[in-house]
């Protein structure tokens, strides 16, 4: 019986997501109503007034993640097509703290944002990539990348920001990967569709090109559907916190070296801001937050935001996605505030 199980689970299609279970689109949808109607009641505007800014902001924020996360799907059905287990053994180091430092500079070979990094780390883990490795490919790669290196470096230059950027990312990333290797087996903390593909057939030769061009588009048009569906409750959400949630509240209780970390957090988490143009909006903020709050926002903002968030339920079971958004939140607390405490020093 179990062996039938276990032949049940391998034969499981692997660009299929499990279902969002329906109580969840019913707690989205009834948060986006309230805060619809919240928004009408307590600013007196119509509501086709409030609808117009809530459907604006909305696209806005979907419109600049979908490119991202169609390259991100086109990058996993390319490794579903072309890569193959033996692959990811041979090229990581044995040692698993050398392979999980190696695993926050791999933004470098797959140039992803928040949005596409998610499909991708989904289907490395499907190809055997160790979970250590993959956690902080997660959480690296929207900034360990050439397009995010270049745009903070346009808008801050080669200064505290961009290398302090540099530095807590990949402490954050790497720290993070090392406690969920040493601290759970990835059956307790993957999909099982994002687990080993253990029916792969390792003596299976490699597709021809067309073959294997065939699959990939096959493979990213399931993944961006299935993607899509976290992205857009995420970008709903998102909307509604931007709407409803009077920004200039969070921003007149960001003074002192603690609470201006945490705002300038709590804001990257609701605004949802790309990491590829992040760097432009926290230059705003630069005349009144402190280095080490706008740190806290380059940083956490990318690993960890309300799309991000729903995108994570794909790959990762409950539990560890609440850790994934814990752990990432209090390291870049803790850096931001000694970076306040030492302003002296940048």
């Amino acid at each position: 019986m179990q062996a039938q199980a276990n032949l049940q689970t391998s034969q499981q299609p692997v660009g299929t997501l499990p279902q969002i279970k329906p109580l969840l689109y019913l707690m989205a949808g009834i948060f986006v109503l309230a805060a619809l109607i919240y928004g009408v009641i307590n600013t007196g505007q119509a509501p086709d007034v409030v609808l117009n800014i809530f459907t604006t902001r909305f696209l806005g924020i979907f419109i600049e993640a979908v490119p991202f996360l169609l390259l991100g799907t086109l990058t996993s059905g390319l490794i579903e097509a072309f890569i193959r287990p033996d692959d990811i053994s041979r090229i990581l180091p044995k040692n698993r703290v050398l392979a999980t430092i190696g695993g926050a500079f791999m933004g470098i070979v797959f140039p992803v944002c928040e949005c596409g990094v998610v499909p991708v780390v989904r289907r490395l883990f499907n190809r055997g990539l160790p979970m250590s490795v993959g956690v902080t490919f997660l959480l690296a790669a929207p900034f360990m990348n050439p397009i995010v290196f270049a745009s903070t470096y346009i808008a801050f230059g080669a200064g505290p920001i961009f290398f302090g950027r540099f530095i807590i990312t990949g402490i954050v990333a790497i720290s993070v990967g090392l406690i969920f290797a040493l601290n759970a087996k990835p059956s307790e903390v993957l999909q099982p569709a994002a687990l080993l593909d253990d029916g792969f057939d390792a003596l299976k030769p490699r597709p021809s090109l067309s073959a294997g061009l065939g699959i990939t588009l096959t493979t990213a048009i399931n993944e961006f559907f299935d993607m899509g569906r976290y992205l857009i409750m995420g970008c709903l959400l998102a909307a509604a916190m931007q709407t409803f949630i009077p920004q200039e509240t969070l921003l007149t209780i960001g003074e002192g070296p603690v609470a201006s970390v945490l705002v300038m957090q709590l804001l990257a988490f609701i605004l949802s801001v790309c990491s590829t143009v992040d760097s432009f909006l926290a230059l705003a903020f630069t005349t009144t937050f402190t280095t080490g709050a706008i740190l806290a926002f380059l940083c956490f903002g990318p690993m960890v935001d309300i799309k991000s968030t729903l995108m994570f339920m794909g790959v990762f079971k409950r539990k560890a996605v609440f850790y994934l958004i814990l752990l990432p939140f209090l390291m870049n607390l803790l850096a931001g505030v000694l970076i306040n405490l030492n302003a002296g020093y940048f």
